[in-house]
């Protein structure tokens, strides 16, 4: 006997079970058994459906989740030569809630696509289990393979296609949702643009304001990735304010993330880069916090992998990047989530090579590239042109060139510029390693260019490194007063932080500047 909180929960031994199924078998009764046994199943999830929206998760997961070999079972047979497909779909179609909620997309992807084949295949047509059943494809891949994987984009394509004959608006924003988060991913930032615009207007006309509001921070998180810090600052602070999570945590039903923490998560990367780096640490620990806390495991993954291992790395925390990264390849791990275990693999060598280890730690990040192709997207651009920079430290300038290069042309083609004053001051520095004839006169150049970019943006966190480049370099071509005269006014401009490895780095250089004993 299982106990759980509302009831206990009787299971037989497996020897007798073992016995009962033989003689079930004997008796001729195994196909009607099986029969009744699906769609007992079927109503059972079907109602389990229903009531996801209206209760707590944890209360509902209680009642549901010990169902789980049940549903396999009734899925297996249903599907199998002598099952009811028509059984099959409509059960697949059900039971999307609970595998998204246990975080198992890989499970849940394999059983839609199982269930699309056989509507293909002739089993009973059903537009809108047709619509869920795309949904969860697209919803599975996002989370396994990422929103970025063309097969994503497919599948939410044609879930809207599906929603927008059937009039049904719910499915409609979360297809515009999900090709949102495709197009970012992809760097199509101004058709996502677009999509969230899209998704804001037909916000409006539902009765939840946290519609309208999810609509306007997609908004905020597209101007972001195209350098607007101040834009999408105002947009994300506003959600946020007036964004009430949910009791019954519907909104992870619907987006399969709790919007909270993914609005939260984008508003410290906007926070670090605006200059705020204390304010960053703060909000990158609470959104760590709050994923937990919603007991989702989907949501805690984002949470670490696009901002408490970036920004802790950005900031030279050493000891929260480690802390970070190994909760993000643990639960990876557990849940068998290979984009973000190889996001908390990458993470974890560029640890080692802040450490110093430079050779093993660009192994470890080549491992992680390795294991998911382009589909990391945003989270693997950014390691990128921080790859680009531990190749030259390792000697390996032409491949650490070729790499930023690619990174640079990639910005401009997709207008994904949030970074592009780093990617400018990351090449700098590699000409400035490379050595040849010129390359200071060059390198400087592309210092200048950073500042201008960083200083357009409001990225404040960029133009103070591009300035401690800069400054370097005026330095050592006897230019003294001029580097101090451009690195002063951008270090006296901070409030916080000043433990921060980058705000340390001013320190220490203006001190030398400033020095009366510098020869």
């Amino acid at each position: 006997m299982e106990t759980t909180e509302t009831e206990p929960r009787l299971r037989l031994l497996e020897t007798t079970r073992a016995y009962a199924l033989e003689r079930l078998g004997q008796s001729g009764e195994w196909e009607a058994a099986a029969h009744r046994h699906a769609e007992y199943y079927r109503n059972l999830f079907e109602r389990a459906e229903g009531e996801a929206a209206a209760r707590p998760a944890d209360e509902w997961l209680v009642d549901y989740a010990g169902e789980i070999d049940n549903l396999r079972t009734a899925l297996d047979w249903a599907f199998s030569p002598g099952g009811d497909g028509s059984i099959g779909v409509a059960l697949t179609a059900a039971a999307v809630t609970l595998w998204m909620r246990l975080s198992l997309p890989d499970e849940c992807r394999g059983r839609a696509e199982r269930a699309l084949a056989a509507l293909g295949a002739g089993a009973s047509a059903d537009a809108r289990h047709e619509m869920k059943l795309h949904a969860a494809v697209a919803e599975a891949l996002m989370y396994s393979r990422g929103a970025a994987d063309p097969e994503t984009g497919m599948a939410y394509t044609r879930d809207l296609e599906i929603a927008e004959s059937l009039d049904d608006a719910e499915y409609r924003l979360r297809a515009l949702w999900g090709l949102w988060a495709h197009h970012t991913a992809s760097g199509r930032l101004r058709v996502a643009l677009e999509l969230a615009q899209r998704f804001h207007a037909l916000a409006a006309e539902r009765p939840d304001p946290n519609d309208r509001l999810s609509g306007e921070g997609m908004v905020g998180v597209s101007q972001h990735y195209l350098g607007d810090q101040p834009s999408a600052r105002r947009h994300l602070e506003h959600i946020l304010v007036g964004y009430v999570t949910p009791d019954q945590t519907s909104h992870i039903i619907r987006f399969h993330a709790d919007q909270r923490v993914v609005m939260s998560l984008f508003l410290a990367r906007v926070l670090w880069l605006q200059g705020f780096p204390d304010q960053t640490t703060r909000a990158a620990h609470s959104t760590v916090e709050d994923a937990h806390a919603a007991n989702h495991t989907i949501s805690l993954c984002l949470a670490l992998a696009h901002a408490a291992c970036p920004l802790a790395l950005l900031t030279g925390d050493l000891d929260a990047a480690e802390h970070y990264s190994t909760t993000l390849l643990d639960h990876s791990t557990k849940y068998a989530l290979a984009l973000w275990r190889a996001c908390g693999r990458s993470f974890q060598g560029l640890l080692v090579i802040q450490r110093g280890d430079v050779l093993i730690g660009l192994r470890l990040l080549r491992a992680g590239f390795d294991e998911t192709g382009e589909a990391g997207s945003t989270i693997f651009r950014l390691m990128a042109f921080l790859m680009a920079e531990a190749l030259g430290r390792a000697g390996q300038n032409a491949e650490g060139l070729a790499a930023i290069g690619e990174a640079i042309a990639h910005a401009e083609r997709t207008e994904e510029r949030w970074a592009m004053a780093e990617m400018l001051r990351v090449k700098g520095e590699l000409l400035l390693l490379q050595g040849a004839p010129g390359a200071a006169a060059v390198a400087e150049d592309h210092f200048r260019q950073a500042l201008d970019w960083a200083r357009r943006q409001g990225a404040l966190s960029w133009e103070l490194r591009a300035a401690t480049s800069l400054g370097r370099l005026l330095r050592d071509r006897d230019r003294v007063d001029e580097a101090r005269d451009l690195l002063a006014p951008i270090y006296e401009r901070f409030t916080e932080g000043f433990s921060t490895a980058d705000l340390q780095a001013g320190k220490k250089l203006l001190d030398e500047l400033n020095s009366p004993h510098r020869q």
